[in-house]
């Protein structure tokens, strides 16, 4: 009997939504080694300072991605901060490369998960925020968290 494709999220980037104006999003699979699917099972792992960049070859790469070594694993563990690939189709990878160099947007990693079997990695397509509009994002962070408790009448 088939399970469900269920969502088991392992990271997320907390400041990407901080930094970054997020647009759009798309889901991307990964290329990993085993001990890192591992490694990542147990719930371990690191995005906040990763990136995601597009090279010559039309192929997309998250970097800065710090998945620990396999507690477990032998001598053939995966390297911590290796470059890993994601997989997209052509017309999405297209689309991404023009957007990143006619409009000046940046791809950032937003979260990882598992889904079903498969390891995801969900991207951003997002604009760097100035300090002023950080500064009105938690003003109106504030405000709700206000109107939450009943602070305002």
């Amino acid at each position: 009997m088939n399970k469900p494709a269920g969502i088991k999220i392992i990271l997320k980037n907390k400041r990407a939504f901080f930094d970054f104006l997020v647009s759009e999003k798309w889901e991307a699979g990964i290329s990993l080694k085993g001990t890192e699917v591992k490694s990542l099972r147990s719930g371990k792992g690191q995005m906040t300072e990763s990136f995601v960049t597009i090279d010559s070859n039309q192929e997309v790469w998250v970097h800065n991605l710090r998945i620990p070594h396999y507690e477990f694993g032998n001598i053939n563990n995966h390297g911590e901060l290796r470059k890993r690939k994601l997989l997209l189709h052509a017309k999405e990878i297209k689309k991404l490369k023009h957007a990143i160099q006619a409009k000046g947007f940046s791809l950032i990693p937003l979260k990882l998960y598992f889904k079903s079997s498969l390891v995801k990695l969900e991207i951003g397509l997002g604009k760097g925020k100035q300090a002023h509009d950080k500064r009105q994002d938690q003003a109106k962070k504030d405000v709700q968290r206000k109107l939450q408790r009943g602070q305002y009448d």
